[in-house]
């Protein structure tokens, strides 16, 4: 402006460049909003970005690091070398040195199982029979040593406490065959919940409707899932109406809340659920026979052989999703490392098993991603002297097992080096399995994004990942 209060050519220009700007700037903001606006917060099914080999993943995360060398990657050169001290870099990923020997085999026996010869520890009887349906990727890598910041990255891509989970991001992208039951279903441990709770299966930023329900396999499954009092079905149908009519006029003054309107998405699913889920997680319509294979009838066995069976009777009716936690971290084997794997394997192994066979038996296998494995392995190197050894942490080589949904069964992809401390052919990251499993599903990584705070976010974020198309059909 100019000392008499008019407006120069100059500052004319200059005003008129902000303006310009602030449209420009306005423009930007308006498009992320309206990205987020219109990016799905309901559980209606969507279609897939291209033709899915599975339709439901069942994971049976397995916390605490299941040690590789003694399930499923053999190491004969553990035995030749037994004792000697490890290398420098293999040292480097010890966090109690004082506690560190040398290099310790394996005790248990490795056999070939099936027609494809596939090696299985004996440790694993039950596994061992259905390894035909089994794709073991044995270089599996992160790059996290804690527990913690292993279980974020593995389930969030990345290290971080408030990202949503891979079971979140797949249930964003394809919503749910089965309306009356939750997308994303979480049976976990009536002994005790895994590290990090909750934070396993989060939404983080995404709408809360696609986080993942915990049910209970002991007791009531679903809390607070029926009304204290009985009443007449007519008067429950009219004070559902009303609902329905108050939640959408309160949605409609204001449009646009993706948190409000999960909220009464997730009011107006626990009614549906009241039969629903009843239904499919009543096990006293599963024959003797099922309810045996799957362990029922053992006390070891019982309680995740039950949650193995309602796993399949979940999928079997549009589950997209159900994850199975094991008691606190049991592979977490530092210290006794024989005592602790015979009773991880001797609890999980003969229902894991059962599950698979179960699902072919039903024609479900083909649609139906089973994974099995932790957020890191074990060190090739004994912790703790003598009978009361135990493997420390090993987070640069471990296995994980894949069986039907797409995944070439009978195989062994990648391999660690001699002694199975680090991944070495065909390594595959955490980001790498995320890519797999949602290729898997029909959904390619980069374009499964949701806009926030003018970014476009992904599981895999901007980390390279590669589908490992080697081990699908």
């Amino acid at each position: 402006m100019s000392i008499d209060g008019k407006m120069q050519r100059r500052d004319f220009f200059g005003r008129m460049v902000d303006g310009l700007q602030g449209a420009a700037l306005a423009s930007l903001f308006g498009k992320d909003l309206l990205a987020s606006a219109a990016a799905p917060s309901d559980l209606k099914p969507r279609k897939p970005h291209h033709e899915p080999k599975a339709k439901a993943v069942i994971q049976l995360f397995m916390n605490g690091g299941p040690s590789q060398v003694d399930l499923f990657d053999q190491k004969p050169a553990l035995t030749k070398y037994a004792g000697q001290p490890p290398s420098r870099d293999l040292a480097a990923e010890v966090r109690a040195v004082r506690e560190t020997g040398g290099l310790m085999p394996s005790r248990y026996k490795f056999q070939r199982a099936g027609k494809s010869g596939l090696e299985i520890s004996e440790i694993l009887p039950h596994t061992s029979k259905v390894a035909d349906e089994l794709c073991v990727i044995k270089s599996m890598y992160t790059t996290h040593l804690a527990h913690e910041a292993a279980l974020f990255l593995m389930h969030g891509g990345r290290i971080l406490s408030t990202r949503p989970t891979l079971g979140s991001w797949i249930v964003y992208g394809l919503g749910s065959e089965n309306q009356n039951l939750p997308a994303y279903v979480v049976l976990d441990d009536p002994k005790g919940p895994p590290v990090n709770f909750i934070q396993n299966w989060q939404a983080g930023w995404l709408p809360a409707v696609f986080q993942g329900t915990r049910v209970r396999a002991e007791g009531s499954p679903i809390l607070n899932l029926h009304a204290k009092n009985e009443y007449p079905s007519t008067i429950v149908d009219m004070s559902r109406s009303l609902l329905h009519r108050m939640d959408a006029d309160h949605r409609d003054k204001h449009p646009g809340n993706a948190e409000l309107e999960a909220r009464i998405a997730n009011y107006e699913l626990a009614a549906r659920m009241q039969i629903a889920a009843t239904d499919a997680l009543d096990l006293t319509k599963e024959s003797n026979a099922t309810r045996e294979a799957y362990g029922m009838n053992n006390e070891r066995t019982h309680s995740y052989g039950k949650r193995c069976l309602m796993a399949r009777r979940l999928v079997e009716r549009g589950v997209r999703l159900v994850q199975i936690y094991i008691e606190g971290q049991i592979w977490d084997n530092h210290n006794e490392i024989w005592k602790g794997l015979e009773y991880a394997c001797g609890k999980t192994d003969q229902p894991a098993a059962a599950l698979v066979r179960d699902l072919k038996e039903r024609g479900l296998l083909d649609s139906t991603l089973v994974v099995w494995g932790g957020e890191f392995g074990r060190l090739p190197i004994a912790q703790a002297p003598g009978d009361k050894a135990g493997r420390d942490h090993g987070p640069s080589g471990f296995s994980v097992w894949l069986a039907g949904g797409g995944v070439k069964g009978g195989t062994a992809y990648g391999s660690t080096d001699e002694i199975g401390y680090r991944a070495a052919e065909n390594r595959v990251s955490i980001h790498d399995f995320h890519a797999t499993v949602l290729h898997l599903l029909g959904l390619n990584h980069r374009n499964l994004v949701f806009q926030r705070e003018g970014r476009g976010e992904r599981i895999t974020d901007e980390f390279p990942a590669r589908v490992v198309t080697e081990i699908i059909t």
